[in-house]
């Protein structure tokens, strides 16, 4: 964490920072588990970070609840975000078996934005975990892992520089053009897992 990070956070700032070590962990460990390849490994990546001090006071402002850490911890449930990137579609939902199956957490909802796309053409699984914490008075939290393919990552993050951008114009023609982009990079997935399938099949 940074030390403006940890100045906000306070007390809770080295739960938090246990936590995330310990979804890194787990999660790759789950992972390893079942991986006998190295050359066939289900993640291409993960991430794992706790939300900067400035990020979640945004977004408590446009929550409009208190601007402290306590406060986060109790309403908000993307403090700590791991982010897993896989080769296929497929290998999602085997990720998604193993973090159903694992003790240290409570699965508290599972949001398929795969099955179902956002309107803008946004697609990634979200699970939304409850951990102990223990820590001021606060017995749990709730963390988010989002599990997305590369290509749904490489649109998520190019939709997130582009959102950001001022003063753009032709807006209209631009979310076309990016649901555009969101359903043949989603059309490319399905065809990349059938490829994969029909070579495993030999």
């Amino acid at each position: 964490m940074k030390q403006e990070d940890l100045r906000f956070y306070g007390e809770f700032a080295p739960k938090l920072e246990e936590i995330e070590q310990l979804l890194m962990r787990e999660i790759q460990a789950m992972l390893d588990s079942i991986s006998t390849d190295p050359e066939t490994t289900l993640a291409e990546h993960i991430k794992c970070r706790v939300k900067s001090a400035d990020s979640l006071c945004e977004k408590l402002r446009r929550f409009e609840l208190e601007e402290t850490a306590a406060c986060a911890i109790k309403n908000l449930s993307d403090i700590v975000g791991v982010r897993v990137i896989t080769h296929f579609v497929g290998d999602i939902y085997t990720v998604l078996e193993l973090i159903e199956k694992n003790d240290h957490w409570k699965v508290v909802t599972v949001k398929d934005y795969i099955a179902n796309a956002k309107p803008n053409g946004y697609r990634s699984l979200h699970v939304l975990l409850n951990l102990p914490f223990g820590v001021g008075g606060i017995d749990t939290i709730n963390v988010e892992i989002q599990l997305r393919t590369i290509a749904m990552d490489c649109w998520a993050s190019l939709e997130h520089q582009l959102k950001y951008k001022k003063h753009i114009k032709n807006t209209a023609l631009i979310v076309d053009e990016l649901k555009r982009c969101a359903d043949e990079m989603a059309s490319t997935d399905l065809s990349m897992q059938t490829i994969r399938d029909l070579i495993q099949k030999g």
